[in-house]
């Protein structure tokens, strides 16, 4: 009778739940109070007392309900399970993951204990429902005190019907960033934080300032902070400390530096100080800056243009090293704050990401760090290739480069000029140099049984089409052009968006997507787009997916990509035999020889509220440089089209010559073609957040990364 009346009050509205908890709450009362007569010996203000604060907890039960629901998705039920929600108990309001599970552990054994970062509430589901309820029963409206803070709160509790959350994806450094552990010794450390005497020079030239966030020392050269540059006609008396030359010496010969610093930053910060998001200005240091952490490990915060953020751990003494990429065009920040959100199995160990692995997150309090920053002072313009967010190179006239998407109909825009319409234009060159099947891909397709029914999702010209006669393949592709090509060759194809396959669900027993999914300028459309491929396949169905991949050089092998990079003189010979095996990712152009080496990237507007971030321009995506490594992940890949002219669109460059001329060879309309290249363990990682697959194999081939999944 109990169940089914708590069952009833769970589909109710809100002002419903909350008169019919507080109908059972009473009626349970007097259950209790004919069976145990005893027990009332309150007097009536105390039973006021006590009603009143019941009523207070049934409200900020149902609140804590419907925040559950708005930012989770979860819904709250009122009978008893071994899942639990504790609201006021998480890691946004103090509740480190060590006091908790003491609170948790004393009313019996957990199998999981979660904590959504920044978060008010935590998850808990007991091995049992008896201990579940009895938790319930004990917390529910307790008041307890943080330990770090001393600050009381009140827990909420509520049942769930289970505990998932699914965790974020994980995140790979910056392009350029590298962070070496135990650099120093702690003795090393010690004599270097007491050769900074913060108290006795203030009078001296060294520039000693305490600014609001921090306390800042110069050596070498002063930075001014309100023009956020160096003077680099006055230096300050004495260099560098001594001191610090055993230590930049070691950075030299490990190579992690190539130039010996000049100038040396000294920040100290007290727990709730930090820095405010920045870059470093371009015209006044060199491309390498290195930073060494003192004292006490900290949670850094590098932030890209387009709002990708990643959390870094950097452990006392590490050194932090900043180049391309993250030194030119990420920004880098400390929230003030007095805890950091970190994983707890990793806990002062290791350098990494910090992720959402909600079953892994504690909060660590601050100490006191300082921070030694080491940079080489810039005696010429910068020429880096972020222009528009180099203050060398404002008001120089270049070429404007799409923007990166923000939204859904920008980043279908940004496909739709910087993709489909590239390849309508460039299908039958791009053709005529895709006809070498790889051979991991071909071995995946005759693997599988005679009969089968395959999709190969954006099959391009159709190379795959063919490779095993016991398949029925049939093919797909966004370009009417290459589908055409297909159809040339006796292929089954037709066109679609990867997006939206007309394809019954469950009918293919394999897919294939070859070079597809980079083209996706979002993680959203490209997370989609895997969807998309489990959706077509059967239960125990395979698809291969293969991505261009950020590291062209893995293992200490160059990918073939960069390896042709100086053999454009031979490609028009190989591919006229037949026996050229291009990169898989259909990268490269033909001629490489005018490769862009131009990029207009201005940056969106970036707001940090709590850290005062100071606005800078939209983002540009930059051209890729072709046969060379990556310095970003979301770029342009330049294909010079052979034979004739093109008119200046969004997507192409005119490059106008006499026909059969020494310069026409060489010179052609060049076309743009958006690509995200993908980081070690990103695809995986993405495909593995889908509860619908499994990753069967993730490896690495010849300049991508690539998985096999099978449909659960």
């Amino acid at each position: 009778m109990m169940i089914k009346e708590r069952n009833r009050i769970d589909n109710c509205s809100w002002a419903v739940q909350l008169y019919c908890w507080e109908d059972f709450w009473q009626r349970r009362e007097d259950t209790s109070k004919i069976q145990n007569t005893s027990m009332e010996t309150e007097t009536s203000e105390d039973h006021l007392k006590v009603q009143k604060m019941k009523k207070k907890v049934l409200r900020k039960q149902v609140r804590a309900q419907h925040t559950l629901m708005r930012h989770e998705g979860i819904k709250c039920i009122s009978h008893a399970t071994q899942s639990l929600v504790i609201a006021n108990a998480g890691l946004g309001n103090g509740m480190s993951r060590q006091q908790l599970l003491r609170i948790l552990e004393e009313y019996g054994a957990m199998e999981t204990l979660l904590m959504p970062p920044n978060k008010p509430y935590s998850f808990v589901k007991y091995r049992t429902t008896e201990e579940a309820n009895k938790a319930f029963n004990a917390l529910n409206g307790k008041e307890v005190t943080l330990e770090d803070c001393g600050q009381k709160i009140v827990l909420y509790i509520n049942f769930v019907e289970k505990v998932s959350l699914q965790n974020a994806v994980p995140t790979s450094l910056p392009p350029g960033l590298m962070v070496i552990e135990k650099i120093i010794s702690p003795e090393e450390e010690r004599r270097m934080l007491e050769s900074i005497d913060w108290k006795g020079d203030e009078d001296t030239q060294n520039a000693q300032k305490t600014l609001k966030h921090r306390r800042v020392k110069h050596f070498g050269y002063e930075f001014r902070y309100d023009n956020n540059n160096v003077d680099k006609d006055k230096p300050l008396p004495g260099g560098l400390p001594e001191i610090c030359n055993p230590f930049l010496e070691k950075c030299l010969k490990q190579g992690y530096i190539k130039h010996k610093p000049d100038q040396l930053t000294v920040n100290q910060y007290e727990p709730g100080q930090g820095i405010p998001p920045h870059t470093d200005t371009h015209s006044a240091f060199e491309d390498e800056i290195i930073s060494l952490s003192l004292g006490a490990e900290i949670v850094m915060d590098f932030k890209h243009p387009d709002g990708h953020t990643v959390a870094i751990l950097l452990p006392r003494c590490s050194l932090l090293v900043m180049t391309g990429e993250s030194r030119y065009l990420w920004t880098h920040g400390i929230t003030p704050r007095k805890y950091d959100v970190i994983q707890a199995s990793e806990l002062g160990h290791k350098v990494r990401t910090i992720t959402a692995d909600v079953g892994d997150l504690t909060l660590n309090r601050r100490e006191t760090r300082t921070s030694f920053t080491f940079r080489k002072v810039r005696r010429s313009p910068c020429n880096c290739i972020y222009p528009s967010v180099c203050d060398s190179q404002k008001g120089q006239q270049r070429p404007v480069q799409p923007s990166f998407p923000q939204n859904e109909m920008e980043a279908s825009k940004l496909e739709q000029e910087y993709v489909h319409k590239v390849y309508e234009e460039i299908a039958t060159h791009f053709s005529s140099t895709r006809h070498s099947p790889w051979p991991q891909i071909v071995e995946f397709l005759r693997s599988l049984p005679a009969g089968s029914i395959v999709a190969d999702i954006g099959c391009g010209n159709g190379k795959y089409l063919g490779i095993n006669k016991d398949l029925y393949m049939v093919g797909c592709d966004r370009s009417k052009n290459l589908v055409d090509i297909c159809g040339e060759k006796h292929f089954q194809a037709f066109v679609c968006d990867a997006l939206s396959v007309p394809i019954r669900s469950g009918s293919c027993d394999a897919c294939i997507s070859i070079a597809v999914i980079h083209h996706f300028s979002t993680a959203e459309r490209r997370l989609a787009t895997i969807r998309e491929l489990a959706r077509l396949l059967r239960p125990g169905g395979t698809a291969l997916i293969y991505v261009w991949a950020m590291e062209q050089e893995y293992k200490n092998q160059k990918s073939k990509y960069l390896k042709e990079k100086n053999d454009s003189k031979n490609k028009d010979k190989e591919m006229n035999t037949g026996t050229t095996q291009r990169p898989l990712s259909d990268q490269g152009p033909v001629n490489s020889s005018q490769d862009s080496a131009w990029s207009d990237q201005l940056l969106k507007d970036l707001k940090d509220e709590s850290c005062g971030a100071k606005p800078v321009a939209d983002l540009r995506l930059p051209v890729h440089t072709n046969r060379t490594s990556f310095h970003s992940q979301d770029l342009l890949v330049p294909w010079h089209l052979k034979g004739g002219t093109k008119k200046k669109e969004g997507s192409v460059d005119t490059v106008l010559v006499p026909g059969g001329s020494k310069e026409s060879q060489e010179l052609s309309p060049v076309f743009h073609r958006y690509y995200h290249v993908f980081c070690e363990g990103e695809l995986e990682a993405v495909c593995r957040s889908l509860d619908c697959v499994r990753v069967q194999k993730s490896y690495y081939d010849q300049g991508n990364w690539c998985v096999i999944l099978e449909k659960l």
